[in-house]
């Protein structure tokens, strides 16, 4: 299996806040240009990898979507050369005092930065107890404030830049490994799907704006049309204080999902098949909605059989966010694995019970 660490790296240190991934779709498309027969970008801007399968046609086809959008912040006003901001999707306002981030300034130039958090003495009465709200939080650039207001705009985008750091226990930590991660364990996928035949036509979609809106799924499963759809994600690992039934140990396994939001069939078949492999995997639940890419696929249309592969991931929403590379792998080769098993007849075998 191809180390997939490098890439990995690549995709956490390339911007793309949720409605601005132009950069790092991109740099997803050169590397999915050699393992792909076709690639586009949807009208919203999602990533679409077309491979064929060997099948007959008209061959039924498997979308298998990862968003590759960031949370982020956005400058809100400036004041005295300072910047204050607010956010892209689901921030956690207490890691972001003393973050390094990157703000990409309307005069084109991405300017390094940190959040500062001014002294509690000098807050409102009250405000400097406990989390300090994210309207007193200022961005520094360094520059004088007649350079901040020639170059930066109410509306410019701010993103976290620590680089990412290997960790002892084949662990890598950083910013927004929710969710390129899973760009990176589809493109495991893709990678092992190069030496397999497959009969399915096989849609990777990296999709957009999943932390804000779902947008991405929702147009990219209404366009292609898929047979059936997965979706690839983060879901919680076990950590301090978070030890209960939805969290997961890191490093031990692939999570196949199960719930309302997900189909029996399809989440029995990969179970099954996880198995036969002898890939670990645990059994994840969500009673409710998803929150993933999942939903917005399965409610598209007239409904699509959807499944859910994730990977344990360790202080999701914050610049520390950790994952076991070889949960990544794991990952991938499994998606590759059930793509490659897939007959021609699978969708007319797909029952509820």
């Amino acid at each position: 299996m191809t180390d997939i660490l490098p890439f990995l790296k690549s995709l956490v240190s390339t911007s793309g806040v949720s409605g601005h991934e132009a950069p790092v779709a991109k740099l997803i498309e050169e590397k999915w240009r050699t393992l792909v027969d076709e690639t586009s970008l949807s009208r919203v801007g999602s990533l679409h990898g077309l491979k064929k399968g060997a099948g007959k046609t008209p061959r039924p086809s498997v979308m298998i979507a990862a968003h590759m959008d960031a949370i982020g912040m956005m400058v809100s006003s400036i004041e005295a050369g300072f910047l204050h901001i607010t956010q892209v999707g689901g921030v956690d306002v207490r890691v972001l005092p003393g973050a390094q981030v990157t703000v990409h300034a309307s005069s084109g130039e991405d300017l390094p930065a940190v959040i500062a958090m001014p002294p509690a003495r000098l807050l409102p009465e009250g405000e400097g107890n406990g989390v300090v709200a994210i309207k007193h939080l200022l961005v520094d650039t360094g520059l004088t404030q007649r350079e901040v207001e020639k170059k930066v705009r109410v509306g410019d985008l701010v993103s976290f830049s620590n680089d990412p750091l290997e960790l002892a226990g084949d662990v890598l930590s950083g910013h927004t490994l929710d969710n390129r991660a899973s760009v990176a364990a589809l493109t495991v996928c893709l990678e092992e799907l190069q030496g397999k035949s497959h009969v399915w036509d096989v849609w990777a979609v990296a999709t957009v704006q999943e932390e804000t809106s779902f947008l991405g799924a929702y147009t990219s499963a209404f366009q292609l049309r898929p047979s059936i759809a997965i979706a690839v994600d983060g879901t919680f690992a076990k950590g301090p204080g978070a030890n209960g039934w939805q969290t997961h140990p890191m490093g031990k396994g692939v999570g196949i999902c199960m719930g309302p939001n997900l189909h029996p069939f399809l989440h029995k078949k990969l179970t099954e098949l996880a198995d036969k492999l002898e890939i670990p995997w645990f059994l994840d639940v969500a009673p409710r909605h998803s929150g993933t890419d999942a939903y917005p696929m399965q409610v598209t249309m007239e409904g699509i059989p959807t499944a859910l592969v994730e990977f344990p991931l360790r202080y999701m929403h914050t610049t520390v966010e950790s994952v076991s590379i070889k949960d990544i792998q794991r990952a991938g080769r499994l998606l590759a694995e059930f793509i490659a098993s897939l007959e021609a007849d699978f969708v007319e075998k797909i029952t509820w019970e």
